[in-house]
């Protein structure tokens, strides 16, 4: 009798469903959200309602432009006949009524501009599953509730006690001595202070992380943390985000929104890629911070906030300030405190604990508690200088265990970037001036050696027999030490 068959891990992954007239755009989608998510696809709405009858979707992206009716106006649909469903529309237009009519009459969770960056769809699509996810399950727990008040105000002061450790700044993986330390250090000292921070850093590297640690190390932790990244919205969008605005207020606005200077009253907000704001928002911003008042869009009275800022950026507003593109006064109001985040490639001793971490996540997210790094792969990693940060690395992971199989991750599941370097996305690590800080002496070794044997390759265009003869090596003993770092499959000179 043959053993029972295993469930496919991909059949419990979210359901996406996309909707888009032009079948070039359906397969791009399709093809950077399938690793991640089970996908359907749809290239009319009439299309759309009869899976949407079959199926229960998680996350809907639909086009805005579309023959015979418009997404914002299919949406609008769905969230009458399907609520619980997550809406995003994809559009190549930025008009700013559309987008308003769009967030109010079909109550949308994102607007994602085309051209999109895969790394901003497929991270705006999982933000919007896990969102849907923890919908459902506060649903669930609304219908069992059924208890008195000191359950609740335990499991209250429980589930803080769980956001505090999770977002502690112990749970920010680094190496014993990483350079992070510092920054937490410096973080956990001013946290307790009403003090406006300013994160600076490059993409990539944590600077939420660091905010959340802020945050709930610090006396508004018990009330709520909102978030906002300014360089994806117009500044209409932004200014009714941030601010909120009144019914009837500008074409589109068919009921009052709160702004999230509102809802986080007493907590903490985030404002992410706050460099990139134009000059002109940045004038209503300062004026907020100044008065410690919003005036929602078409209100007639300003609201009072008592709301701390966190913002972060990763242009050098210093330089900013001095070009004039950056207001000084706004800098120095939000600058009160300036935490710098180092990038990956300067703290490499960081590297493998944060590898080791992501590989455990990714296992367990992807059905595979047990899958290991082969020996091979921890001095390639060391070697590469991850211009993307903890973010490429994590998409490096997820990507490597989907691909290998059984319980070991080689190094030929990793791209071809991290095994064999790309020229003008960084500079790769020289043995003289940016020697791995982390692993063991062997595993040390072998990443210089794999960044000579890279970087010699590289320049000669993969031209073996050339290498072989510059590094004083046998084509032979050349494969052999290639095989070892998976650095084969470039074509022979």
């Amino acid at each position: 009798m043959s053993p029972p068959a295993l469930p496919d891990p991909h059949d419990s992954l979210p359901l996406v469903l996309v909707v888009d007239d032009e079948t070039r755009s359906l397969d791009s989608i399709r093809r950077n959200l399938e690793e991640d998510f089970r996908i359907l696809t749809a290239s009319s709405a009439d299309e759309a309602r009869g899976l949407l009858e079959r199926h229960e979707v998680s996350v809907i992206l639909c086009d805005q432009r579309m023959p015979g009716t418009s997404g914002v106006k299919f949406l609008k649909e769905v969230r009458e006949a399907w609520p619980d469903t997550v809406r995003i529309i994809i559009s190549g237009y930025t008009d700013s009524q559309d987008i308003i009519a769009g967030i109010n009459d079909a109550g949308i969770y994102q607007y994602v501009l085309k051209p999109w960056v895969p790394e901003h769809l497929l991270s705006t699509v999982a933000k919007a599953a896990e969102a849907r996810s923890l919908q459902m399950q506060t649903q669930r727990l609304n219908l069992e509730l059924r208890t008195s008040t000191p359950v609740l105000r335990r499991r209250g002061t429980e589930t803080l006690a769980t956001a505090r450790a999770a977002f502690d700044f112990d749970s920010l993986e680094r190496s014993e001595n990483s350079p992070l330390n510092a920054v937490c250090e410096m973080a956990a000292r001013v946290a307790r202070y009403d003090l406006p921070v300013l994160v600076t850093g490059e993409s990539g590297t944590g600077k939420e992380l660091l905010a959340r640690g802020i945050h709930y190390a610090s006396p508004r932790c018990e009330r709520a943390f909102v978030m906002e990244n300014c360089a994806a919205m117009t500044d209409t969008l932004l200014e009714s985000e941030l601010f909120g605005h009144k019914r009837g207020a500008f074409t589109g606005a068919f009921e009052d929104h709160v702004g999230l200077f509102q809802r986080a009253d007493g907590g903490t907000i985030f404002l992410d890629e706050i460099g990139d704001t134009s000059p002109a928002f940045q004038v209503k911003l300062l004026r907020v911070l100044q008065e410690g008042e919003v005036r929602p869009v078409g209100a007639s009275r300003p609201v009072l906030v008592d709301v701390r800022v966190i913002a972060a950026t990763h242009r050098d507003l210093e330089q900013d300030v001095r070009s004039g593109r950056f207001r000084e006064d706004l800098y120095y109001r939000i600058a009160g405190i300036t935490l710098s985040v180092p990038p990956l490639r300067e703290r490499s001793a960081d590297i493998l604990p944060i590898a080791d971490m992501l590989l455990l996540r990714a296992g367990q997210e992807l059905g595979r508690p047990d899958v290991r790094f082969a020996s091979d792969v921890r001095a390639n990693l060391l070697a590469y200088p991850w211009p993307g940060n903890i973010r490429e690395l994590r998409n490096e992971i997820y990507r490597a265990v989907a691909l290998s199989d059984g319980l070991t991750v080689s190094a030929s599941a990793f791209s071809k970037r991290v095994l064999h370097g790309q020229p003008g996305m960084a500079t790769p690590q020289q043995p003289g001036n940016g020697l791995p800080q982390g692993g063991t002496l062997q595993e040390r070794l072998d990443a210089i050696e794999a960044v000579i044997l890279r970087e010699t390759l590289l320049r000669l265009r993969w031209n073996k027999t050339h290498a072989a003869k510059e590094l004083g090596l046998s084509r032979v003993g050349l494969r052999q030490k290639l095989a070892r770092f998976g650095l084969e499959g470039q074509a022979d000179g």
